[in-house]
């Protein structure tokens, strides 16, 4: 163990601890205050050390003053405001109303309550009590990924704060800028096993983009501030402030600064060189199959007009990943959609090339893909490339991202760049329109709109879908009546001419709702795509409903999904939130049963929802369920009760749960199996 003496020359904001941020993601060391001292836990011990996302620590040797005798931010040397006298908790409330905040999602504890008692007083934020801490999380990552703003949590101490986790992880794996704020056990009571005692901030260090234990009640607007400022520069990520409830209770006079700056902390800065952008221009020249690879970055650096600008300019077809849907409309003639494990075919072949079996069942290139693979603001993750290796095999790669550690992580590329994307869009642009292009692509456009032509998504009703147990339970003499789950969400897609946010849970619903809802705009479709958390779909459209309340805001689920935060409809109903939910009822886990049939010849690994009993029973009986909560419910089994289902789910101004029952035979294509390459896509039946 390393004990760590404060050194006064860095900056007191951060309490009793150093810890520089030079980029946009965290380290790996865990912090725990032992006598007097700060106890450091770390693999690196070596002064500035780079670990985790591009984070730098610098560890000091000092020794500590007591826990409540951290000096006072050197209020000359930042301009701000002197607070009146306020408890710790009032401090708190303030500083989140100086950042803006409007909402906090916040389940109250015996460490949080002195929070909570402040928050009662506040005529700015509006807090929504969650019914789970989980759903809380979800709800604040929806009311983030709907706006672009940082989305606000909280919780007790222990339990509270570990029920979190999984949202925070979310944020994680998906750059959402995240601020949980939890309530710690008294200072003196850390690390001795207290009631309700968790290291929170030390089991969360893998999953959050910077930590902060407040140690001082004086440095509480300083910490906020800096707070929101690391959770929404750069790549944003999720920000944990844990606060011990002694802390909470102290009365003092705390110093406001009008801005914060974090020493090492500059991610702005980085920007594309002219030298780079003229090597881009260069190899665009002398491609004849570019392609634009576009992923959640361009929709976090707001750079969704520049990369529009940038295709009219240059011609270059773009497909997105499931991250970044909206950041190129859908309907556009050069979108190729998403590609991956279940995206577009024509996607996937611009990419690497198309691929057809011969006599001997050997995969054959037939067609080539891209030549020169643009890749912006993406981290080339497994269900995109697949065994990455053979992704964009034979091109060229240009990689452009805010963050270094994403650099060659992956996949190794040609010209790795490190820059906002937006500013390298809007240079781009701006040097392609001032001297156009001498190169054309209408080959190339002619080759992907002969792709899109012959493998479009679609969906038909299937022999096995006839001979299906649903068929027989529940639709014997009506099999014309069937639903088919796509049918449902591109029908959804019609009534509301795609002007609409959606939700969603994670598995086939999941993928269907990405294919048959088309986004025309960033920040329409919401999805845990990186951790794959079931139980997202209604907290998030919960937030994503407070966060743009002009708009539809629908949870496409599964019943599996759906089950695991169902205690939500509670919050929709209590606080008047309009969120709209359709499951689409299989009574299986739908996606691991497609695996199981392609994989496990069929056999059922505990994959099986309902009454095994009473198998024609549709098990749990949502609609009484859902009735218990006080909403709307209704439960549709033919097609042609579904439009007319569809619209009076839109039609009402509370929440509303259509339950529609589907076989579940159906499978989600196309579908690239894990660790496999294009070569291998099963893209028809």
């Amino acid at each position: 163990m390393t004990h760590v003496k404060r050194d006064d020359s860095y900056p007191p904001s951060y309490g009793k601890y150093s810890r520089k941020s030079s980029d946009c993601r965290t380290g790996r060391a865990s912090y725990r205050p032992v006598g007097g001292y700060l106890q450091i836990r770390s693999n690196f011990q070596k002064a500035h050390d780079r670990i985790g996302r591009g984070f730098f620590f610098t560890l000091e040797k000092f020794k500590m003053n007591k826990t409540t005798d951290t000096p006072r931010n050197k209020q000359t040397e930042t301009k701000g405001k002197l607070g009146d006298s306020m408890l710790g908790s009032e401090i708190l409330v303030k500083a989140l109303e100086k950042e803006g905040v409007d909402t906090i999602f916040a389940y109250p504890g015996g460490a949080s309550m002195e929070l909570h008692q402040a928050l009662t007083h506040s005529k700015q934020i509006r807090t929504i009590l969650p019914r789970h801490e989980q759903g809380g999380s979800f709800a604040a990552e929806g009311y983030a990924r709907a706006t672009g703003k940082v989305g606000v949590c909280m919780a007790t101490s222990g339990p509270g704060a570990t029920n979190l986790v999984t949202g925070i992880a979310d944020a994680y794996m998906d750059s959402i800028p995240l601020v949980t704020v939890t309530g710690q056990v008294p200072q003196a009571m850390i690390g001795k096993g207290g009631f309700q005692e968790t290291d929170f901030y030390g089991m969360t260090l893998p999953v959050v983009k910077h930590s902060f234990l407040v140690t001082d009640v004086t440095e509480i607007p300083t910490i906020i501030s800096q707070a929101f400022k690391i959770a929404n520069s750069g790549r944003p990520g999720p920000v944990v402030v844990d606060i011990p409830k002694n802390i909470q209770q102290t009365r003092a006079q705390a110093f406001f600064p009008d801005d914060v700056n974090i020493e090492g902390f500059d991610p702005e800065s980085k920007k594309i060189s002219d030298l780079e952008l003229n090597e881009i221009i260069g190899l665009i020249e002398k491609s004849k199959r570019p392609l634009l690879y576009v992923g959640g970055g361009i929709i976090s650096a707001d750079a969704s007009d520049a990369l529009r600008k940038f295709v009219d300019a240059t011609g270059i077809p773009v497909t997105t990943t499931i991250m970044g849907l909206g950041a190129f409309p859908e309907t556009h003639e050069l979108s190729l959609r998403w590609l991956g494990m279940h995206g577009s075919a024509y996607a996937n072949w611009a990419v690497s090339g198309e691929f057809e079996k011969d006599k001997e069942g050997n995969s054959v290139k037939v067609t080539d893909g891209s030549d020169l693979l643009l890749a912006l603001g993406v981290r080339f993750d497994d269900r995109v490339t697949g065994k990455v290796e053979k992704f964009c095999e034979n091109g060229t790669i240009v990689h452009i991202d805010i963050d270094p550690s994403e650099i060659n992580k992956n996949r190794k590329v040609t010209l790795p760049i490190i820059s906002d994307v937006k500013y390298a869009l809007e240079r781009l642009a701006e040097m392609v329109s001032e001297r156009p292009l001498q190169t054309k692509f209408d080959s190339w456009q002619n080759q992907v709109r002969d792709w899109k032509e012959k493998a479009p998504f679609g969906y038909h009703v299937t022999e096995e879908v006839m001979k299906s147990q649903h068929m027989k339970d529940h639709l014997s003499g009506s099999e014309n009546e069937v639903i088919l789950p796509q049918m449902v969400i591109d029908e959804l897609y019609k009534l509301t001419e795609g002007d609409a946010i959606l939700t969603t849970g994670v598995g086939q619903h999941q993928m269907w709702s990405c294919q048959y809802f088309l986004s025309e705009n960033p920040r329409q479709v919401l999805t845990s795509a990186g951790l794959g958390a079931m139980g997202f779909g209604y907290p998030a459209a919960l937030g994503a409903k407070v966060a743009r309340p002009d708009k539809q805001v629908i949870d496409i689920d599964g019943d599996g999904s759906f089950l695991m935060n169902v205690q939500e409809l509670a919050t929709a109903k209590i606080e008047k939130i309009a969120a709209k939910a359709i499951i689409l009822n299989n009574q299986h886990l739908g996606m691991v049963v497609q695996w199981e049939d392609r994989f496990y010849a069929g056999n059922r690994g505990h994959t099986y929802l309902g009454n095994p009993d009473d198998m024609k029973q549709i098990y749990p009986d949502y609609v009484e369920m859902i009735k218990g909560f006080g909403l709307p419910v209704e439960r549709v089994m033919f097609k042609r009760d579904l439009k007319a289902a569809l619209q009076r789910m839109l039609d009402s101004d509370e929440a509303y749960v259509l339950d529609v029952v589907v076989p579940y035979t159906e499978h989600v294509l196309p579908f690239i199996p894990a660790g496999h390459t294009v070569a291998d896509m099963i893209w028809k039946e």
